[in-house]
């Protein structure tokens, strides 16, 4: 289970929870004679001796309320330990269990699950007979299959897991699988269904208890006094007000842990101290964008709440007509450094910058021109399969930006629709707008979404590793019309690519990144013909397979790269890649951070230093 980050929500709604605990287990102690003795002054109104009157038989109705707390959240605890136990057993058992065993427990899951939790909970109170008791198990027991189909919905995607898998292979008996492997994995949306879960049962039992087949006389819990309180309603209304401001009050705290715990517990959130944190100052990099430069990109930096960058001082730009290309390997940056140019970060992450302008129009504001946005940059995502809603047809997906944004009539959209699906080369372009995306092939798809990214006549496209999800000859025929539509249409691009060949093959120019950072800009060229000065970008390339074989005539072994990158929150002050790298300088790379100086950033380098 994650660590919680704790946050204002959670902390007042535990501490308001703790009280009610507090005083439950104080009140029976003060207020017992209160709430027991006998009075001539049957349904007084609310009074200074009374603050909420008395009932039938001149009973304190304040000290009533206050001594049922212990009853309500005794039962209340223990009905939710019941659900939660037998629902979270039988979720995960199925999935440790034998495949018939897992078939049978799922479809009495779904069977369970199809009866209202209150209706089932009636009719096994019914069964039992009332009773705080018999309460308990039928709340309980109602409550268990929401429990078993959230707790086997996400022990499914961990028990199809490889290390799961391999645990089973080595004889890993079901008890440990489960202990193990499973609960540690969902324990953080358990204990949020737990906290809501609580305030239903809470809910739940007192409706028991006011329909009169939950507690009965002489004990009372809130339920049952609302029940006798609704009687004077109209008589003496104050009588109903504490059992309904308890049950409200500690109900609404619940959830409030709930809502608490979600947020801690999120990977892309954090607690309130994580969000008051900000990153430090950004300072404009040393090599300075040409003033004509179409996109202008100084030292962004992308951070979590925490305040861990994900991009740190990122700095490049890319010229009108320019194919600029991002490469590096997998969590370099690359994908939110183009989603931080086109302002689509995922929640949770911000970004900063010196400067990030596409043109005159300011990337980085607060605010930003949503039209200029949606028709300016256009955006081709990594997968083809997940880029088009499944259940509309591809001739309104196409449409919508120049119907929204240009406002194109229906005739002219369709009608450009279609010029833009046989631009990208897809044949009987007027059979493919009325189709649905499942019925395309995965590189129709991909020239599909480069054709909605064309239609609005954008200046600069992003692509995503737009090749990565299709198969080899797709991804040359995907490349090509790249390369064709910014010899034609003149639009810059921004490629990013963990495979270094397939930038060198489509860009002008080349932006290396690794551990977050830029550490070398370089020709198309250059890179092509081995002339890369970084360590880092050297063994990409020694690393990319090739044809040719040794002057020996012997086929060339492929180098590897040693280790691995560090992870953003773990990145060293030095340089990033000093571990990995084959001519690290003792002591300098460790600890001093390499300007990205003359369009390299290495120690070794600047000091003309060659690998041994």
């Amino acid at each position: 289970m994650r660590r919680i980050r704790w946050n204002t929500p959670l902390v007042v709604a535990l501490s308001g929870l703790g009280l009610i605990a507090l005083l439950g287990i104080a009140a029976p102690f003060l207020w017992e004679e209160e709430a027991t003795a006998l009075s001539g002054a049957a349904r007084a109104p609310a009074s200074a001796e009374h603050w909420l009157g008395t009932d039938a038989l001149g009973r304190d109705v304040l000290a009533r309320t206050l001594v049922a707390t212990r009853l309500t959240l005794e039962m209340s605890l223990a009905a939710t330990a019941i659900a939660s136990v037998a629902g979270i057993l039988l979720g995960t058992v199925v999935w440790v269990s034998g495949r018939r065993v897992r078939e049978l427990g799922l479809r009495l899951i779904d069977v369970m699950i199809c009866y209202p939790a209150l209706l089932l909970a009636m009719v096994i109170a019914t069964v039992l007979g009332t009773g705080p008791t018999a309460s308990i198990l039928a709340i309980g027991l109602g409550g268990a299959p929401a429990f078993a189909r959230l707790t086997a919905n996400m022990a499914a995607s961990v028990a199809q897991r490889d290390f799961v898998t391999q645990a089973r292979l080595m004889g890993v008996p079901p008890s440990r699988l489960l202990a193990r492997h499973l609960l540690p994995n969902i324990s953080g949306p358990l204990l949020i269904l737990l906290s809501v879960a609580f305030a239903n049962v809470l809910v739940a039992l007192s409706g028991l208890s006011f329909l009169g087949v939950g507690v009965q006389s002489p004990d009372y819990d809130w339920g049952s006094l609302l029940n006798s309180g609704l009687e004077s309603l109209y008589t003496n209304p104050a009588e109903a007000i504490g059992p309904v401001a308890a049950i409200t009050l500690t109900g609404v705290l619940a959830g409030f842990v709930g809502d608490g715990l979600a947020t801690a517990l999120d990977p892309r959130g954090g607690g309130a101290k994580a969000r008051t944190r900000r990153p430090a100052p950004v300072s404009p990099s040393s090599l300075r964008a040409p003033a004509d430069a179409l996109l202008k990109v100084d030292g962004l930096v992308v951070t979590l709440p925490d305040g861990t960058r994900l991009v740190d001082g990122v700095s490049f730009h890319v010229a009108p007509g320019e194919i600029v290309g991002l490469v590096g390997e997998s969590g370099s940056g690359k994908s939110l450094t183009a989603m931080s140019v086109a302002r689509l970060l995922p929640e949770g992450l911000s970004a900063h910058a010196a400067e990030l302008t596409l043109d005159d129009l300011d990337l980085a504001g607060p605010e930003a021109d949503p039209r200029r946005l949606a028709t300016e940059i256009g955006i081709v995502y990594q997968d083809p399969s997940a880029s088009f809603n499944p259940a509309l047809k591809m001739g309104g997906q196409l449409t919508e930006t120049l119907r929204v944004h240009q406002r194109a009539g229906r005739a002219e959209a369709y009608k450009r629709a279609v010029d833009a699906l046989e631009q990208v080369r897809i044949e009987n372009p007027d059979r493919v707008v009325k189709q649905y995306p499942h019925e395309l092939s995965g590189g129709m798809r991909q020239r599909a979404m480069i054709a909605a990214a064309l239609l609005p006549g954008p200046r600069l496209i992003v692509a995503d590793e737009p090749t990565t999800a299709l198969d080899v000859t797709v991804q040359a025929d995907v490349l090509d019309l790249l390369k064709d539509i910014n010899r034609t249409h003149g639009t810059s691009m921004l490629f990013i690519s963990h495979d270094i060949g397939v930038i060198g093959t489509v860009c002008h120019r080349v932006v290396v990144m690794y551990a977050s950072r830029v550490v070398e800009e370089l020709s198309a060229a250059d890179l092509r013909t081995g002339r890369a000065r970084h360590p880092y970008t050297k063994a990409l390339l020694a690393a990319s397979p090739r044809l040719q074989d040794t002057d020996a005539g012997e086929r060339a072994l492929l180098a590897t790269i040693p280790g691995r990158p560090p992870a953003p929150a773990d990145r060293p002050t030095g340089c990033a890649f000093a571990d990995r790298c084959p001519v690290v300088l003792d002591g300098l790379c460790a600890t001093e951070r390499p300007d990205l100086t003359d369009a390299v950033a290495c120690h070794a380098v600047h000091q003309e230093v060659q690998p041994i």
